[in-house]
Formats: C-alpha cells, sequence, structure tokens
C-alpha cells in the first residue's frame, strides 16, 4: 500500500508539474542543455547547471549515468528517498535507492525563472525517476522479459493472421462480383456491374490495406511498451497518433463553415443553370425570341453561358476551400495554369473559330458543303471540329480553324424548300450546235430520277468558249434527301446515254494543225435533234 502511494504521489506531482514546464528538463533543449540533461530510457529528468569544483554539469551528467547502470534489481525495486545535506557551503538534496547516492540536486542547479524552491523542484525530480524506476526493474526482470517477448510475437502472429484474413476476403469480393457478372444477377445492373465490380474490388483492396497498415502500427506501438529500452517510442507512436488525430479533427471542424458556404455557392449556381436551360430550351423550341439569339445557336449559348457561371461561381468559392492559401493548392494552381497556357494556345483557336461558325450561321447541321477536297453532309458543328459524312460513307473532322481560313461553298443554303444544287459540265467541239448540247443536257436532266420539277428546264451555261471547245455547264436541284452522290451517278449516266443516241461524242477536240476546212455549224444544222426551233413544238 505505502508503495502504490507513493507511486500515486508520483504521478499526481509529475501532473502538477508538468504544465508548469520545470526547471530540470527543457522542451526544446540545445544541444549545450541536452549534454547537461540527465535521461532514463530517454525521458528528461533533470538540468543540472552547477560546477563543483572540477565536476562541470556534463561531467555530472556522466556519473550519474553510469551510477544508474551499476544498480541491481535489488536496488530498483526499492524506493527512492531523498535526504536533505549541505554540500559546497548550499543546501542540496541527495537522491539515494537502496541507500546508494544516485544524484545530487542543489540549489545552484535551479533556474531562477522557473521559480521553484529546491523541496519543490527535488520533489518534482523524484516524481519522474519514480515513473522510470519501473522500467528500471524490469529490465532486470527475466521473466517479464521473456513474457514480453512471447506477447509481441503473438501480437505479430495475430496481426499476420489478420492481413491473411484481408487478404482473403478481398480475393473473395473479386470472386463474388466476377460470379454475379457471369452469372447475370444480383442488385445492381448488368450493364453498371461491368464498371462498378472493378471499382468495388479495388477500392475493397485499398480499405484491407488501410486495415493491415493501422494493425501493424498498433502492434508496433504496443510491442515497444511493453520493453523498458523501447517504452519511449511505443509513447511517441501513440502521441503521434493523438496530435495526428487531433491536427485531423481540428481541421475538419474548421473547414466545416467553409465547405458550407461553398456547398451552398454551388447550389444556388446549379438553380441558375437550370433555369438558364429552361429559357434557352423555350428559344430553341421558338417558342420565346430573345434579340441576338436564335435557336440554331442555343446549344453553343448553353455552353458558354454555363461555363463562365460555374467559373464566376468557382472564383467565389475558391476563398472558402479548405487549404486554398496554403503554399501547396498555390503550386498547383500555378501548375494548371501554366499548363493551360502552354497547351491552350492552338484549343483556343479551334474554339474560336467554332464560334465563329456557330454564330456566323455560316453552316448548320445537315448542310451538304464542300471544304477543299471534302464534299459530303454536315453531321456535326463542335466546338472545336466540324464533322462532314462524305459520298463514301466516311466521316471527316476538319478542325474549325481550316474551316474558318478556308473557303466553304454550302451547296443547300439557297434552297429554302430544301435539296441541294448538283452541277456538272461536259466540253464540246465547234462542229457540235450548241443548241443540241442544251438539248441534250436538259434532255438527261429530266431523265434523271430525284431532279426537282422536271418539267421545268433546267438551267444550261456555256461557261467558256475554248481555243479548240466549248465549256457547258448543266444545273439541277435536287429534291430534299435526295443523296448528292446517287444523283451525280445517275446525271452522268443519262448524258452519256442521251449523247450517244443522238451520235454526239463527249470528246474535247486538240488541233496540231490548221484544218483544211473550217470547224462551224452550218445553219440548217443549228437545231439538230433534239434541238428545236423557235415556235415548233417539242417532239
Amino acid at each position: 500500500m505505502n508503495r502504490m502511494r507513493h507511486v500515486l504521489l508520483a504521478w499526481l506531482s509529475l501532473l502538477l508539474a508538468f504544465p508548469l514546464f520545470a526547471a530540470e528538463p527543457r522542451q526544446q533543449p540545445t544541444d549545450q542543455e541536452r549534454a547537461r540533461t540527465v535521461y532514463i530510457f530517454h525521458q528528461p529528468i533533470v538540468m543540472l547547471q552547477a560546477t563543483f569544483g572540477l565536476s562541470t554539469p556534463e561531467e555530472r551528467v556522466l556519473r550519474i549515468r553510469n551510477t544508474l547502470r551499476a544498480f541491481t534489481h535489488d536496488d530498483v525495486s526499492k524506493p527512492l528517498t531523498i535526504e536533505p545535506i549541505t554540500r559546497y557551503n548550499q543546501p542540496a538534496r541527495l537522491f539515494l535507492m537502496n541507500g546508494k547516492p544516485i544524484m545530487l540536486l542543489s540549489q545552484a542547479d535551479l533556474d531562477e525563472g522557473d521559480d521553484l524552491t529546491l523541496d519543490q523542484a527535488a520533489q518534482r525530480v523524484l516524481a519522474r525517476m519514480e515513473l522510470q524506476r519501473s522500467a528500471l526493474s524490469d529490465q532486470y526482470n527475466t521473466g517479464y522479459l521473456v513474457l514480453a517477448v512471447l506477447k509481441t510475437v503473438a501480437g505479430a502472429l495475430a496481426v499476420a493472421l489478420l492481413c491473411y484474413g484481408a487478404y482473403r476476403t478481398w480475393r473473395w469480393v473479386r470472386r463474388y462480383n466476377l460470379m454475379m457478372l457471369l452469372e447475370k444477377r444480383g442488385i445492381i445492373p448488368i450493364s453498371w456491374r461491368r464498371f462498378l465490380g472493378a471499382i468495388e474490388s479495388k477500392l475493397y483492396g485499398l480499405l484491407m490495406i488501410m486495415v493491415s497498415l493501422v494493425a501493424v502500427y498498433l502492434w508496433l506501438g504496443w510491442a515497444f511498451s511493453l520493453f523498458p529500452w523501447t517504452r519511449v517510442w511505443g509513447e511517441s507512436l501513440g502521441d503521434w497518433t493523438y496530435r495526428a488525430l487531433q491536427k485531423i479533427t481540428v481541421s475538419i471542424a474548421s473547414a466545416l463553415p467553409g465547405l458550407l458556404i461553398v456547398l451552398i455557392i454551388f447550389l444556388i449556381t446549379s438553380f441558375i443553370i437550370k433555369l438558364l436551360k429552361v429559357l434557352l430550351n423555350q428559344v430553341a423550341a421558338g417558342k420565346v425570341q430573345l434579340p441576338g439569339l436564335h435557336p440554331e445557336t442555343v446549344g453553343a449559348t448553353r455552353k458558354l453561358i454555363s461555363v463562365m457561371v460555374w467559373l464566376f461561381a468557382l472564383s467565389a468559392a475558391y476563398p472558402f476551400l479548405p487549404g486554398a492559401n496554403s503554399l501547396a493548392f498555390k503550386g498547383i494552381s500555378v501548375f494548371f495554369g501554366l499548363m493551360l497556357t502552354l497547351g491552350s494556345a492552338g484549343v483556343m483557336n479551334h474554339a474560336m473559330s467554332g464560334l465563329v461558325l456557330i454564330y456566323s450561321r455560316a453552316l448548320h447541321k445537315g448542310d451538304i458543303i464542300r471544304i477543299a477536297d471534302n464534299e459530303g453532309q454536315v453531321s456535326e458543328i463542335g466546338l472545336l471540329a466540324t464533322k462532314i459524312i462524305t459520298r463514301e460513307n466516311y466521316v471527316v473532322t476538319v478542325p474549325n480553324a481550316v474551316v474558318v481560313s478556308g473557303k466553304i461553298t454550302n451547296l443547300s443554303a439557297q434552297n429554302p424548300g430544301g435539296g441541294v444544287n448538283l452541277t456538272t459540265g461536259v466540253t464540246i467541239g465547234y462542229d457540235t450546235p450548241w443548241r443540241q448540247v442544251h438539248a441534250m443536257l436538259e434532255l438527261a436532266a429530266r431523265r434523271t430520277d430525284g431532279i426537282v420539277d422536271p418539267a421545268e428546264a433546267p438551267l444550261v451555261r456555256q461557261l467558256s468558249l475554248m481555243d479548240w471547245y466549248i465549256s457547258y455547264e448543266l444545273q439541277v436541284r435536287l429534291l430534299p434527301g435526295t443523296s448528292l452522290a446517287v444523283a451525280r451517278n445517275a446525271l452522268h449516266s443519262n448524258i452519256q446515254d442521251v449523247f450517244n443516241e443522238f451520235g454526239v461524242q463527249i470528246m474535247s477536240p486538240n488541233f496540231v494543225l490548221q484544218p483544211e476546212d473550217a470547224v462551224m455549224v452550218a445553219k440548217e444544222n443549228w437545231y439538230a435533234a433534239p434541238a428545236t426551233p423557235p415556235g415548233r413544238p417539242e417532239a
């Protein structure tokens, strides 16, 4: 009972002394202060400052350390005592263990700034040494050390079994997800199971790794606390965990008001985006008209407004994000800003070109266009590129910067009723009456399916009077939905058939020498079939 009373008194004295930061040990000692401090199992006991004769404080610390090493198990099993003495003409307190002197604490060892009497300082030193005396006793106790080793091995086996069990459960989760996928059953739909199953397995594996690491960490702290020499390490691990959890808890609690403000900002932003979406959908349906906004530009306008609103919301919420003022957060911001600056030059060029295309309404989805060597139907006008479906049913992606910088021929823009203007040409020599060529081209157009109003005469032009032949052009308008490639193929076939029927060769003559007879058409042959003179009805 007396021993337990002494231990309780020592604990109480230590708890009362700790917040006062007594003179003996320093919380952040310098190298000199550390050399003058007495440590027992890495725990600071007292810092000596007095010099007695030729014995410096550092030499006194070394002498105390050697004295402690010379004690036996019987010595450390006895409680410490303090004997008041006078040494070197000043009051001092001599610490004894089993009647053997350990250390001398004099009035000169005290720091005036601590405002402690010699007896108060001695009681604090006694409390610290009593706490470490049990560790000194344990290091001489063979039975205790053997039991500690057995406990450590048993704990290691338990941790190994836990890690193995975590690994086995992870494998079972993987097999279960695979079985659910193969058997096509479970609460989660099969289309999602294929994606979510792998994520579930990896998340569960990560959780098991974290559980195993925590178990190893706890085992290390517990194992270190069993041995006198490593007990301070176990206490350090526990203190580090406590401080880490305390910092995490404080950080989370301090971040909650900012996160609440961020949540409110994003909820308001989401509500504004939904209102704008409702309004723009009405514009796209033609029910609401806004100046400068057309139905075909609603999609791009919605994206632009959404980006601007969300950027504004992010700018407003940024100061309230946890760690927004930290150097790491600022470094990440600078890094992403540098990436965007270096890598977005071409992207921004295409994006601005896309906005020019959309808001100029030069193209529409479904238009038949010709860009450079590409001719086909516009299937998509994106922010970065325009996609065209060619006659070969290929999808050609043209960057918007290329579209804007080049020449765009829209074959269907001038036809309000729909349909595409189809043009083709032939070159015929001067010995063939041009009226006959006009009539044959018109006849071929009327025989072609998919032409708007076959009774309406197609448009035939003489584009150029060349040296040896005339360049003719035939233009027709196709019915909506008629394929340009199919109609062109049919028209070319009918032109060949009609020219063959009337004995006119589609060939461009070239002369090396001057012909003996003039190449011309006699007046009586001006209206060769199928051409008809004015006033005569067509056959």
